[in-house]
């Protein structure tokens, strides 16, 4: 751009004395288009390309620090409670069809402390409710049952443990954004009213603030929605193998009280 200003300014220098001998309205007209061009080239220069975070920063400041500093704080708490329980949920898997042998060939070979002993060294909660239905072997197959589908019940919590907060903060942020445009659309008519008369340029600014509002509580509910599904997926997918592995254990004792 600056090496097309300096070509187009030498140009025009070495044609000065052809524009000067023009009559003086059109010497006015080719100054006016110079000067018009060598500003658009320049302006044209200092422009650069604005990244996306630059324009988000700018639309989130545009949008006001109250109703969009609360949905910030919504996706914060959100993605801090869904990165927390995706990480207990991926430690919280094993692989059933391993540990069901293992605890079978343990059972088999050296009885029911082997087989706890196996159980011990494995993280999950599959591990825990084999263990709980082993330690309650030696009383009977019924005892050992029940304290696999009590135990059960308590892994399932621990699975479930603060999804229900990430499902609010899903409800809350574009709540919180739509509540944001109707304040800001309440404050545009103030503008109008206080003005007395119909400006475009207040409805349009007061409209924009609070239909930013409403963007960005949708953005939050779209991301957290997503990391909630995985989560939910997560914990149908090992309570399953916890469902499967109590049928397991159950038929592993009762072959094992068998051959006794």
């Amino acid at each position: 751009m600056a090496i097309a200003a300096l070509f187009f300014a030498g140009t025009f220098n070495a044609n000065a004395t052809a524009v000067q001998t023009m009559p003086t309205n059109v010497q006015t007209l080719v100054t006016s288009a110079t000067v018009t061009f060598i500003q658009d080239e320049e302006a044209a220069s200092a422009e650069e390309p604005q990244g996306w975070h630059q324009a988000l920063k700018q639309r989130f400041i545009e949008g006001g620090p109250g109703f969009m500093g609360i949905v910030l704080l919504c996706l914060i708490l959100g993605l801090a409670i869904a990165i927390e329980r995706i990480i207990f949920l991926n430690l919280s898997t094993t692989n059933t069809n391993k540990l069901a042998q293992s605890v079978e060939d343990a059972l088999n070979s050296g009885g029911v402390e082997a087989a706890k002993e196996v159980c011990r060294n494995t993280k999950g909660p599959v591990a825990s409710i084999y263990y709980q239905g082993l330690d309650r072997a030696d009383e009977s197959i019924e005892a050992a049952e029940k304290a696999v589908i009590g135990y059960g019940g308590v892994q399932m919590g621990q699975l479930e443990k603060n999804v229900s907060w990430i499902s609010l903060f899903i409800a809350l942020a574009p709540m919180l954004g739509f509540m944001g445009t109707v304040i800001g659309m309440i404050l545009a008519f103030d503008k109008i009213e206080a003005a007395g008369d119909m400006n475009p340029s207040l409805v349009a600014g007061g409209i924009k603030v609070a239909l930013l509002t409403t963007v960005f509580g949708l953005i939050v509910a779209i991301i957290l929605q997503i990391f909630y599904n995985y989560i939910i997926a997560k914990i149908d997918s090992i309570v399953n193998s916890m469902e499967d592995a109590s049928i397991t254990l159950i038929d592993m004792l009762v072959d094992y009280k068998n051959k006794k």
